[in-house]
């Protein structure tokens, strides 16, 4: 029997960390904070890949101090953003001050959403730090409508003590939940982390 979290390398070490002090230096990496101009520009190109042209109502789980929620908005979508981390959230509202979005203090694992359905589910580094995986993208299944999509950016970080979920068993997971499923390896890129990387990182889409 294969079980969600089969393979996971490091699970719930994410869950160890203490988010709340950790926010206030949290957009300092490249790719938190995409303040470096090309960095920014490569995750906004990637960002218009992965979601439809159309204005689409957006659910940014982990969502963080909210750099991809803004970098949506700015292309014209509706987003709601949620996270674990009170002060990740104050951050992400301040962040995206007038813009169409929403933040909300909550599980990422079972966002605080209701009955509200979303075309498209964002999450960029979560996946690999969930106690059940699977269990967790069968609820995402559920907050989407007929033709939405799921956007995992996961990977697996370093060598010696290397943290992560690999592309095959993200894609094992989500594979029975979708229609269609696609992977592209992103560490070959270095403008998306600000520097040359040799681990993997990778997206999954996934149509429903």
């Amino acid at each position: 029997m294969t079980h969600d979290n089969e393979r996971l390398t490091g699970a719930n070490a994410g869950t160890d960390l203490d988010w709340d002090a950790q926010a206030a230096a949290f957009d300092d990496e490249p790719d938190h904070g995409l303040r470096d101009p090309e960095v920014r520009r490569a995750w906004a190109e990637r960002l218009r890949d992965w979601l439809p042209g159309r204005a689409l109502d957006v659910l940014d789980l982990g969502c963080g101090t909210g750099s991809l929620s803004l970098l949506a908005a700015e292309q014209g979508h509706r987003v709601t953003g949620v996270d674990g981390s009170p002060a990740m959230i104050d951050l992400a509202r301040a962040k995206l001050a007038g813009r169409d979005a929403v933040f909300l203090v909550g599980d990422a694992a079972a966002p605080p959403v209701g009955e509200q359905r979303y075309d498209v589910i964002l999450v960029r580094h979560v996946v690999w730090a969930l106690p059940d995986p699977g269990r967790a993208l069968r609820h995402w299944r559920g907050l989407l409508r007929p033709g939405g999509r799921l956007v995992l950016v996961e990977g697996v970080w370093g060598t010696v003590t290397p943290a992560g979920i690999p592309a095959d068993v993200l894609t094992g997971l989500v594979t029975p939940l979708a229609a269609e499923v696609r992977t592209e390896r992103l560490s070959g890129e270095p403008a998306l982390w600000g520097k040359e990387v040799s681990d993997e990182r990778y997206v999954v889409v996934a149509m429903v």
